[in-house]
């Protein structure tokens, strides 16, 4: 195209050469000289106009190509955003979650389908005639609760534990609590025991009132926290950390003189307060209201765990349990390996998934024999406790404190 512009230029510039020599008189030398003069002239208005349209073209296509980059830096921004998202994400937690739920969802529709043929070979009309409900058919008998009133008595007066605490006879064992199948040891228990006049040890049951005795209570609590404050001190200076399970009622949490105490502790020793794992009674979490509720959450804001403590259901309501700080939930081996419809509605392979999924470990107390670990293995409970564990037994003489380091012989230890 610009060639036969330029074609057309010298053209007409021929043209006006021709014009003048016939017509202005012009010599053939002025008339050519005016031609190229006229032509040159008209090629450059041309060739400036041309290189600024390229220019401006230029222009354009710089301005195009940096929004386009400007978009792709964005774009790769968002990536990298989203792939550090990714990295953060915890899939091995949204994984087991998700088994879980599919596990439950397994379970309820293994329930459901159970449920259909057995009302296809027991027509809900034939059962109501016979006096039995379909709802009352399929309800799980719930354990009933222990009688406080039908447990036995301690055999020792209470004048004499008080007397035995004034003395700083009361000394502390350790029952380990173990994860399967390697049966590492991952947190023990502090059981308080006390000293007799004659050199023999008493355990709880035999000393501690099941009614009544708030004092010594709370005193053997105030106790059981020095103590493990001192053995998680020597052990971590030791270079072996470990974890230790205290007992807490409800009679030390609503006296605010010995939970101000407990606090104080637990705030001077911060840390070692992420070791210290506080277990409550399940009979007594269920008679906590609104304000027992506040105080556990004030010695879990220490920086302590909560558990609870022979649990006799697992309906519980886990989410509830989770934000309330619980990390973990003990029950009886025996009884949920005899009669698991009496604990939970779910699958027994399904209910530790199920806990797993709002961070609450599952644990199984008083193992009596190998066939019950591996029971429990198969339902994924991976923590137990119980004499087959391991009995409570003395703690290294350095790891205990002064009034703990007697070693005496050892009665009605189960």
């Amino acid at each position: 195209m610009q060639w036969l512009i330029y074609i057309f230029v010298v053209l007409a510039a021929a043209g006006l050469a021709t014009a003048a020599y016939f017509g202005l008189t012009f010599s053939p030398i002025e008339a050519i000289v005016t031609a190229i003069s006229v032509a040159s002239l008209t090629i450059m208005m041309m060739e400036r106009r041309l290189r600024r349209k390229a220019d401006a073209r230029l222009e354009k296509a710089i301005d195009d190509l940096g929004r386009l980059l400007s978009t792709d830096a964005k774009a790769g921004q968002v990536l990298s955003q989203r792939v550090n998202a990714l990295i953060d994400t915890n899939v091995g937690s949204r994984l087991e979650s998700i088994e879980a739920d599919i596990s439950v969802l397994g379970t309820v529709v293994r329930q459901v389908a159970e449920s259909v043929a057995d009302m296809q070979e027991h027509p809900p009309g034939a059962m109501q005639r016979s006096g039995i409900a379909l709802s009352e058919r399929n309800q799980p008998v719930a354990a009933p609760p222990p009688d406080e009133d039908m447990l036995p008595e301690p055999l020792i007066p209470m004048q004499q534990v008080l007397a035995a605490l004034e003395s700083q006879r009361l000394v502390f064992h350790a029952e380990p609590m173990v994860q399967l199948p390697q049966r590492r040891p991952v947190l023990y228990d502090l059981v308080p025991r006390l000293l007799l006049e004659d050199g023999t040890l008493a355990d709880a049951p035999d000393f501690l009132p099941r009614q009544g005795g708030d004092e010594a209570v709370r005193r053997v609590q105030l106790m059981a926290l020095d103590e493990a404050v001192t053995v998680s001190r020597r052990a971590r200076t030791a270079g072996q950390p470990i974890r230790l399970g205290l007992w807490i009622s409800r009679t030390s949490l609503i006296d605010k003189r010995t939970l101000d105490q407990m606090l104080a502790t637990l705030s001077a020793n911060e840390a070692i307060a992420p070791g210290i794992v506080y277990g409550i009674a399940y009979d007594e979490w269920r008679s906590f209201g609104a304000p027992e509720k506040r105080l556990a959450i004030e010695l879990r804001k220490t920086g302590v765990s909560l558990a609870l403590l022979a649990s006799s259901s697992l309906r519980l309501d886990f989410g509830e349990l989770e934000g309330l700080g619980f990390t973990g939930v003990r029950f009886d081996a025996s009884h949920f390996l005899r009669q698991p419809t009496n604990f939970t509605d779910f699958h027994t392979a399904d209910i530790s998934p199920y806990a797993r999924r709002f961070s609450i470990d599952l644990c199984a107390t008083g193992v009596i024999d190998e066939q019950q670990v591996l029971s429990l293995f198969e339902d994924g409970i991976t923590l137990a406790q119980g004499p087959h564990i391991g009995r409570a037994g003395p703690l290294r003489p350095d790891l205990v404190s002064a009034r703990s380091q007697t070693s005496p012989a050892r009665v009605g230890a189960r």
